[in-house]
């Protein structure tokens, strides 16, 4: 799907300016001729490469896994939450769109999010629909947001998809700080040791050397591969950290293509423990935003499309792709998701409930509750098994490093004694 610009002459004589999303501008030219209106001028916008990911399915947030595809961040996930909370409290105190936006228009601190909304205003203002006009900024905000606009403005609801989007940005939210609160610890106690170990074997370990070379006689053999791999690392240490800073970048470039990025996050889902956790928080990702959208009243193949976008792991993401041209075609959903191959059993046999009974949108929910739960209980018991192992792996390390130093005196007091 791709957006266009287009002058819209009205039935009522006005001029207009609309974003419209369609396949092509055959496709568009149509839907303005079904609503009555006069096409002056379209063209399609060049949107960010960001939201291209998005509408093609990217992803996020790698680690990034855990997490939601990387947009522009000119406005902070934050602001963009306390900017709905407040304009969903304005819309229930009575007030219109355009009243309630010049309100949160003063309150607003971040220039670059007060000039968005200022833009938002005045197409709002030229008569632009509200979902529209935040399409029309693509690149900051989610396709997901624009989409449950636009179904609340169909239905007129846009206070109650208001607070659906809400709930489901406060609810991913919160898992993804209980997963990076989770691996803090952890990382910090690995950094720190390979930190320790460093200052070891560059600067601690060759002293030793030169201490035992005015003794002479042969060291261990213990002693031997640790001040060998020490005077390797103190004699290569620039060359060494050149390296792994180039290999990071390089890595770092391919993973941002499709080919690195689908590789990436095929490996982490093949991960003992770990890709269990990851492919749960795909497939609540992906039951959490059909559900919203779902429920904000948007056609099933329409939102399995955003759906995908909103999926950080570009393997299940593909998945979810696949299975859009076979629903439009008229499969049952739960049956086009058991044949990725992605989806367990649960999710199947829920989607399959929900559609039967017409309580799609529950069972999604549902779903997206249980996995929640489910990773919540996982990464504790992740995070209770694998401190200990940090510690009794480093832990052994520096001994044996430890070790390798103080053999050798052993060696020298036990020569003295005879």
């Amino acid at each position: 799907m791709a957006l266009f610009v287009c002058r819209i002459g009205t039935v009522d004589g006005a001029v207009i300016t609309r974003t419209i999303e369609g396949p092509d501008e055959a496709a568009v030219r149509g839907e303005v001729a079904r609503q009555g209106g006069r096409l002056f001028s379209v063209r399609a916008e060049q949107r960010s490469s960001a939201v291209k990911l998005l509408s093609s399915t990217d992803g996020g947030f790698s680690f990034s896994a855990l997490f939601s595809r990387r947009r522009s961040r000119s406005v902070k996930a934050e602001e963009f939450l306390i900017f709905n909370q407040e304009l969903v409290a304005l819309l229930h105190a009575g007030l219109p769109v355009v009243a309630g936006l010049d309100i949160l228009l003063e309150r607003q601190k971040n220039e670059a999010f007060r000039k968005i909304l200022s833009d938002v205003r005045e197409q709002l203002v030229s008569g632009v629909a509200l979902s529209d006009a935040f399409l029309s900024h693509g690149d900051v905000f989610p396709r997901l947001y624009a989409t449950s606009l636009k179904a609340g403005e169909r239905s007129g609801e846009v206070e109650g998809v208001l607070r659906r989007f809400l709930n489901y940005q406060k609810i991913l939210g919160a898992v993804r700080r209980k997963v990076v609160g989770a691996i803090v610890y952890p990382a910090v106690l690995v950094g720190l040791s390979i930190g320790l170990i460093t200052v070891l074997m560059t600067y601690v370990i060759p002293r030793f050397t030169e201490f035992y070379a005015g003794f002479g006689g042969e060291l261990p053999a213990l002693t031997r591969i640790v001040v060998g791999t020490a005077n390797a690392m103190k004699n290569h240490f620039f060359e060494g950290t050149a390296a792994l800073a180039a290999g990071a970048y390089f890595f770092g470039r391919w993973k941002k293509t499709d080919a690195g990025r689908r590789s990436v996050d095929g490996f982490l889902l093949k991960l003992p423990i770990l890709g269990t956790i990851l492919h749960q928080f795909a497939l609540s990702q992906f039951t959490r935003s059909l559900a919203t959208l779902v429920g904000a009243g948007t056609p099933l193949v329409g939102a399995l499309e955003i759906s995908s976008g909103a999926v950080a792991n570009r393997k299940i993401s593909a998945a979810v792709e696949s299975v859009v041209p076979k629903v439009r075609q008229g499969a049952e959903l739960w049956r086009s998701l058991e044949e990725t191959g992605q989806f367990t059993s649960l999710a199947v046999e829920m989607v399959k409930v929900g559609e039967a009974t017409g309580a799609l949108e529950d069972m999604l929910t549902n779903v997206s509750e249980f996995y929640d739960e489910t990773i919540d209980s996982s990464i504790q018991k992740v995070i209770n098994l694998i401190e200990p192992v940090i510690l009794i792996f480093m832990g052994g390390l520096i001994a044996t490093i430890l070790l390798s130093v103080y053999l050798p005196m052993f060696t020298i007091l036990s020569n003295i004694k005879s």
